[in-house]
């Protein structure tokens, strides 16, 4: 049983009083546990009255945006509640950090597995359509998201769009320059990341379309059906923004284990190859695909100046090592694999 001491942020008798002045339930919160898989925000299951939830809140150690990306994380599952995307359903806020430290938000549980920690038991494990399918599900999933009309769900401004490609390269790199104001963080040691970016600068598309994008979409920020090979929800919102949805199919191809050294490893054997995900998505969207090399490109760069973000981090003492090292590592691989891509 995990008890407040446990789960630095969140007090729990300080949740509970929160949730009297909302009518979300009554007595204790029982059965807590944290929920694994994740390498930066707490999640907490527990029980009020019968009822479950997951509490979602920033790391103890909050980045600066921290509490702005819990916001709107809340807002965007509020907006896309009416619509086909597969999400967790929020059922409360709370935006102020004076609560618990940081604003955090409840949703429901969902009933699903992360692929990443493991297939269960059943068709999963031994049958290739299952495999196969559940795949192919990962493009139905962004193809949804990018079908989403923004505006017509309110989340017109949830990102700047006017010079969106432009200011790509520029947006990224200037983050990794600005872990260096993390003390013990000795610079970034990435192949490429020059090479990558110019390139980038010379070959952006003529043809971008705004819609809403996850931003992180790969196999570790979905849960999958128990019942059937598809998504049972999208999670990890942090990164949602306003942005050519081309890159969350730039994100998954980069990610896609077929493609990685292991960073992104799955135990399945039967997955469609990239081929096949690109054609699933594009029969979907009402748009060519002639620039998806490019928003490859950009999301193995993006991504991997990310997550140096962690590595910097625990350089500094603000994350555990182990987990900066790991995500170094994934940096050096997408970079790698970027090489390759405008090789």
């Amino acid at each position: 049983m995990v008890t407040p001491l446990e789960v630095p942020g969140v007090d729990l008798g300080v949740l509970r009083t929160w949730m009297d002045a909302r009518g979300l339930g009554d007595g204790e919160l029982t059965d807590h546990e944290l929920i694994a898989g994740g390498t930066q925000n707490v999640l907490l299951r527990f029980t009020r009255a019968g009822r479950s939830y997951v509490l979602r809140r920033p790391p103890f150690h909050k980045r600066a945006n921290s509490d702005e990306t819990m916001r709107r994380e809340a807002r965007v599952l509020a907006a896309i509640a009416e619509t086909s995307v597969p999400h967790p359903g929020l059922i409360a806020a709370e935006p102020d950090p004076e609560v618990l430290g940081a604003a955090f938000y409840l949703m429901e549980p969902v009933d699903g597995f992360n692929a990443r920690l493991g297939l269960p038991d059943g068709p999963y494990r031994t049958d290739p359509h299952w495999q196969h399918e559940m795949g192919l599900s990962m493009a139905d999933a962004i193809a949804a998201l990018g079908s989403v009309d923004h505006v017509a769900v309110g989340l017109r401004d949830l990102g700047k769009w006017d010079g969106w490609a432009e200011r790509q390269v520029g947006r990224w790199r200037k983050q990794l320059d600005g872990y260096a104001e993390l003390p013990g963080y000795p610079g970034p040691d990435i192949p490429g990341v020059d090479e990558v970016g110019a390139w980038l600068d010379r070959h952006r598309p003529t043809d971008t379309r705004p819609g809403l994008i996850h931003g992180d979409f790969h196999f570790a920020n979905v849960l999958m059906r128990f019942d059937e090979p598809r998504l049972a929800a999208i999670v990890d919102w942090e990164l949602v923004t306003i942005g050519d949805p081309l890159l969350d199919l730039g994100h998954l191809l980069a990610t896609w284990p077929t493609v990685s050294d292991g960073h992104m490893a799955l135990d399945a054997t039967a997955l469609p190859s990239p081929d096949e995900v690109i054609a699933r998505y594009a029969a979907q969207v009402d748009r060519p695909l002639d620039d998806v090399t490019w928003f490859h490109v950009l999301a193995c760069y993006r991504l991997g100046l990310i997550l140096e973000g962690t590595h910097a981090r625990a350089c500094a003492g603000q994350a555990p090592k182990d987990i900066g090292d790991q995500l170094h590592a994934h940096t050096v691989s997408l970079l790698t694999q970027a090489l390759a891509l405008i090789s």
